[in-house]
């Protein structure tokens, strides 16, 4: 996979998680908005929220 092939694959699994994100309720994490969080910081952020979720059920 060419570098910007990479690029293009991170930016669509980072818009993706915000999306799902974004219909949880979850806008920013801390004081940052989602958009200017990592892939790994907004797959953790997901993640975090998904087993929140879990528990409440």
């Amino acid at each position: 996979m060419r570098m910007g092939q990479l690029s293009r694959a991170v930016t669509r699994r980072k818009e993706k998680l915000i999306q799902k994100l974004l219909a949880l309720g979850v806008y920013k994490k801390d004081e940052h908005h989602l958009y200017e969080l990592t892939l790994s910081e907004i797959e953790t952020e997901y993640q975090n929220e998904r087993n929140r979720m879990k528990a409440m059920r």
